[in-house]
């Protein structure tokens, strides 16, 4: 039976048109498009086919909310032991840990322990783990007691040893390392992120500096409204003066600022083109980096041999120590140096990254907005700034602001 068939048969029966390829009849408010992609033999030394391997790319489309839908169809898929390879989801970039975790418990995705409750801690340890961008960090914890087993996380105790290449990648370096500098910013943005709304963390008062937050107008009847206002509004003595709007205000103002962007994208993209690997070149850091880490070995080896020598021959005790810490000296200047430049490095990578995958989704974008998309809102944009009704500035992740 072929891959398509079993598709169908196993999701037939959520009620969800399906099409192959492309929605030849006029689109129904939800349906299912497949994508075939590949069909592969794998051959063993004999040159006999092992396992037929055959790959689809799904697509779930909903003018609604399709969490339910998409709930549904991944429960099915698991239950007919389908393996998932990728899921991608619209406006998922905006989840936290928290969000992450609830939408894989509802799916029914059992956790790396095999439980089938995610949590937050559980998604971040997947997030970080350098070992899905194909590397190896050496010896994180070590055995205190080999009586016992008793093991402990390594805290500087003994040695550890990055290994870059160890094993083939699943996840490409540059999505790993844009992953670390979202995380980054938002620890450094202290409460700013929300995975609640679209909107959360990335509207701020030109007033008083603040952030927008979504407030509830007649929550209890028929003229119910969300509106988005400084979140300082009716704090202190003085109240903000920013004004407030509505979720339909600030979507058609995005798509008018997003418009002017498409209009301006030829001259955005010829300026990084030129500019892109000048400004992101890693090959001094490179360089500094390769050199600190045999400045690191050469330090290690001779306060390796300075505590064999002093164990086998009588030494004055105060030259010895005179000499250690010397070296000691040396050996924490050169670790520390070597962590600014590794971090310089994975900052320029991830931001090249980042500018990147900004000008690829700017590239796509042939004709003008002309509704609200909130794959460009994740894609484009980095804040919104409102100094009033009149006054609202869109920056976008390459640093244009545009005044919609």
């Amino acid at each position: 039976m072929s891959l398509l068939t079993e598709l169908k048969e196993t999701l037939e029966p959520l009620g969800i048109p399906f099409e192959t390829g492309v929605f030849s009849d006029e689109a129904p408010a939800r349906y299912i498009v497949v994508v075939p992609l590949s069909d592969t033999f794998d051959l063993h030394a004999d040159n006999a086919p092992g396992v037929d391997v055959q790959e689809a790319r799904l697509s779930l489309y909903s003018q609604g909310n399709y969490i339910a839908a998409k709930n549904a169809v991944v429960r099915s898929l698991l239950a007919a032991d389908f393996t998932i390879t990728a899921r991608q989801y619209i406006g998922f970039e905006t989840e936290t840990g928290y969000g992450i975790a609830r939408q894989l418990t509802a799916e029914g995705v059992l956790s790396p322990g095999g439980k089938e409750k995610w949590n937050a801690g559980a998604v971040r340890s997947i997030l970080t783990n350098e070992k899905y961008k194909g590397d190896a960090l050496l010896q994180k914890s070590y055995t205190v007691d080999f009586l016992t087993k008793k093991k402990k996380v390594n805290e500087g105790e003994i040695p550890q040893y990055y290994v870059e290449g160890n094993h083939e990648a699943i996840i490409q370096p540059e999505v790993f390392e844009m992953v670390q500098r979202e995380l980054e910013q938002r620890q450094q943005r202290r409460g700013r992120h929300s995975g609640v709304h679209l909107f959360s963390g990335r509207i701020k008062c030109g007033v008083c500096g603040g952030w927008y937050g979504s407030k509830t107008w007649h929550s209890t009847d028929k003229y119910r409204r969300i509106i988005w206002q400084c979140n300082h509004k009716f704090e202190g003595d003085e109240k903000c003066s920013s004004p407030h709007f509505y979720e339909e205000e600030i979507e058609q103002l995005f798509v008018a600022a997003v418009n002017k962007l498409i209009s301006q994208k030829d001259a955005i993209i010829g300026q990084f083109d030129l500019a892109l690997r000048t400004a992101f070149d890693t090959t001094a850091l490179e360089a500094e980096r390769d050199g600190l880490q045999n400045e690191i070995l050469e330090t290690s080896d001779l306060m390796q041999n300075s505590i064999y020598e002093n164990a086998h021959v009588a030494l004055d005790q105060s030259e010895y120590q005179k000499r250690y810490d010397a070296l000691t000296a040396r050996f924490d200047k050169a670790k520390a140096r070597l962590e600014m430049v590794e971090a310089a490095i994975k900052d320029k990578q991830s931001r090249q990254a980042t500018i990147e995958a900004y000008l690829e989704t700017l590239k796509a974008q042939d004709t003008l907005v002309e509704r609200f998309e909130p794959s460009l809102w994740c894609a484009l944009l980095d804040f919104v700034t409102v100094y009033s009704k009149e006054d609202v500035r869109f920056t976008f992740k390459d640093g244009t602001e545009i005044r919609a």
